[in-house]
């Protein structure tokens, strides 16, 4: 019994805790607790950072609160973070020793270069001596050219910036060489660059490339901040940046630059340091693989195809890409026949090995066994319907479009020609057989003004009109006129007697054409034989003119001479007057000398003459005159009559005289003579030409000084 009642009761309690068990479930959770469930997963699962209560499959994860640090994280800025993760004696020492740089190039201390140089030194020593093992073999060259160029030496460390001293390093964006040049710039300063050779890579010839850049970046900012900044970002993106800012300094634009230009400087800054103070850091080792400069010779190719790796053969060396290395330019191992004067550089120690071998026969060997590749030909774009462009090789087997039409063909030729003095468009247009509107039109010239002596124009020569064709046979006619489909059998006695029909005609129409010509030529001699005749007849009759003249001229004299012969005061002024005359005449019948501004026309009115009779005299070609060119204004028959007039002149008047009362005439009058001053005289030489003295000369024409002027009358007495 007492075990039934005991089994009764158990059954009691239990269902006793398992009510109390659903009420608990049933009421609401405490709010604090509620925070603390978790919420699932995307897949469903509830992950919780504590262990699993016994019997429950529910994980709670504990979150923090919205008020702490790692909600809302405060960015750091690493170059800070690692200055204050440095030393403070470290600090102070790598600022004091970049303070005592005596250079122009930047070398400011702040956290970001020493963030930079706690990178070279410590984190990434490795870096820094590969670059030590190069740096024997291109710091020369490059404090060679920067002297050279009177830029700061420490520019030199720019080159580890920029490509860590490897000559065949190229960017990402397509930027090579040691001095990392873009294609643009080096365009511009005049480097090489084509399929066969790049002289971005270059060493001597890049180095010299960045000077010239450095020095012309330096003329445009005056401050080495900002021509490194300009060397990577670009001058014309430095410059908008300061207009833009109004700031002045690098450090000013800071802000305002891409990353990669804001860390530019401190980078120099810190190679720069390093590099000095590579000892101090530990970073040289006797490890280290150190490269230095050899002697080097060369070899001139002068066109001629080259193969590198055969001369690396020939000098000895297993590695045939060996030379490679001392001709970085190259951008395959091997130079086509016929590319511009090169020059392959390789060791002087390697020479030995060619022991007396000669240029040509070293060249020789050194040709490519296989023929170098050749870019392809270029395809002509095909387009449905339409017909490509024929090949060379098309045209050279036809006769070429033009064969089908004639009238294609040029019909001027053209002919450059200087404008001379004297030439006008009229002249010039007769003279080619155009037009003057044509030569405006050809020459853009304007309507209306003269042309200007040495001007360049250029005319357009008709060509010769083509001869008619002659009347083919009938045989051929009938060829003609047989469909295109079917093709004339020609026999050989047939095809030959073709080929002498058409050298005879050939002949007939040369003979045509020279006959042509032959007459043009004749035309063009009677043409000039009767402008000549014209001249010669217009000369004679103005000499006649000319005779009649003077004819008047002495009757008119002799009545004065008679006239004057009743007073011996009236006859002294005469015989002056007639003695002057006499001796002007013969100096203006002389030869004349051109000068500066004459002309024909100015000249014969001066002399009163035509243009015509002294183009006659002198026998010209044209109207135009030249300085000092000599000319005479008198016909040669005309000469001799103006040479005896002035000879037979003075006897008349000695006569007329003689009759005269000599107690009226001294014998100063009777012997005298005037002379006209001519350029280069002086009353010297006049003195001693004459025979008298520069005393008498000044007496007798009431001089005060020695001085004459040109074109100035003297009286000179005869002894």
């Amino acid at each position: 019994m007492k075990q039934g009642i005991k089994h009764a009761k158990t059954p009691r309690n239990s269902r006793r805790w398992l009510g109390l068990g659903l009420l608990g479930l049933l009421l609401p959770l405490p709010k604090a607790m509620a925070q603390e469930v978790p919420a699932p997963d995307p897949n469903g699962q509830v992950i919780s950072t504590m262990p699993a209560l016994l019997g429950d499959t529910v994980r709670v994860r504990l979150e923090l609160q919205p008020d702490t640090l790692v909600a809302a994280p405060v960015p750091v800025d690493s170059a800070r973070l690692e200055w204050l993760r440095t030393p403070p004696t470290l600090r102070d020492l790598v600022g004091d020793r970049v303070g005592c740089f005596e250079t122009d190039a930047p070398h400011q201390f702040n956290s970001s270069v020493m963030a930079y140089v706690t990178l070279f030194t410590a984190r990434n020593r490795s870096y820094l001596q590969r670059v030590l093992e190069r740096e024997n073999l291109y710091f020369p060259t490059f404090e060679k050219y920067l002297a050279k160029y009177n830029l700061p030496t420490d520019l030199k460390y720019l080159a580890v910036v920029e490509s860590a001293l490897i000559p065949t390093a190229k960017s990402p964006v397509g930027a090579t060489g040691l001095w990392q040049f873009m294609g643009p710039t080096a365009g511009d300063l005049r480097l090489v660059r084509d399929e066969w050779v790049d002289e971005r890579m270059a060493p001597e010839k890049a180095t010299e490339a960045a000077c010239k850049h450095l020095r012309y970046l330096y003329g445009v900012f005056h401050d080495w901040e900002l021509v490194l900044a300009a060397y990577n970002w670009g001058a014309g993106s430095v410059q908008r940046v300061m207009r833009r800012t109004g700031k002045k300094t690098f450090w000013d634009l800071y802000p305002h630059m891409p990353a990669e230009t804001r860390n530019y400087v401190p980078t120099f800054t810190a190679i720069m340091y390093s590099m000095k103070y590579a000892e101090a850091h530990g970073l040289r080792s006797d490890k280290l693989r150190y490269q230095y400069a050899e002697p080097m010779d060369t070899l001139g190719l002068r066109g001629r195809a080259f193969d590198l790796r055969r001369l690396s053969r020939a000098c000895g060396y297993d590695d045939s890409l060996f030379l490679t290395r001392f001709n970085p330019e190259l951008r395959r191992a091997a130079l086509p026949a016929g590319y511009r004067s090169y020059v392959v550089r390789f060791p002087a120690s390697a020479a030995e090995h060619f022991g007396d071998v000669d240029r040509n026969t070293l060249l020789d060997y050194c040709q490519p066994t296989a023929e170098l590749p050749r870019p392809l030909a270029v395809l002509p774009p095909r387009l449905e319907g339409v017909e490509p462009w024929v090949s060379k090789q098309l045209l050279a087997a036809t006769a070429g479009p033009r064969a089908e039409d004639e009238s294609a063909a040029p019909r001027y030729r053209r002919v450059p020609h200087k404008v001379k003095k004297g030439e006008t468009l009229a002249s010039l247009a007769e003279r080619f057989e155009v037009s003057q509107s044509q030569l405006r039109r050809w020459n853009e010239l304007p309507k209306g003004k003269a042309l200007k002596p040495g001007k360049q124009l250029v005319i357009f020569v008709p060509m010769p009109t083509a001869a008619p064709s002659v009347p083919k046979a009938p045989a051929e006619a009938l060829a003609i006129a047989a469909p295109k489909s079917v093709r004339p059998v020609v026999s050989d006695e047939e095809a030959l007697a073709r080929k002498e029909q058409a050298a005879a005609n050939a002949r007939e129409v040369a003979r045509v054409q020279e006959l042509i010509k032959q007459e043009k030529l004749q035309e063009t001699r009677l043409v000039a034989i009767r402008q000549r005749q014209a001249i010669q007849q217009a000369a004679a009759d103005a000499q006649a003119r000319a005779a009649a003249r003077r004819l008047a001229q002495t009757q008119a004299a002799e009545t004065r001479r008679n006239e004057a012969k009743a007073t011996v005061v009236a006859a002294e002024p005469e015989v002056a007057i007639e003695t002057a005359s006499a001796n002007e005449e013969p100096a203006n019948s002389g030869p004349y000398t051109v000068r500066r501004g004459d002309n024909l026309t100015k000249l014969a009115r001066a002399h009163d003459v035509s243009v015509a009779q002294l183009v006659a005299w002198n026998k010209l070609n044209s109207e135009n005159v030249v300085m000092g060119q000599r000319l005479v204004f008198s016909a040669p028959v005309e000469a001799e009559a103006v040479a005896e007039a002035p000879r037979k002149q003075p006897k008349t008047a000695a006569k007329e005289l003689a009759a005269a009362p000599k107690a009226a005439l001294s014998k100063h009058d009777l012997a005298s003579k005037v002379h006209l001053v001519q350029p280069g005289d002086t009353l010297f030489n006049i003195s001693r030409r004459f025979g008298v003295s520069v005393q008498q000369l000044r007496e007798v024409n009431h001089l005060t000084s020695d001085e004459v002027k040109l074109g100035q009358k003297l009286v000179v007495p005869q002894s």
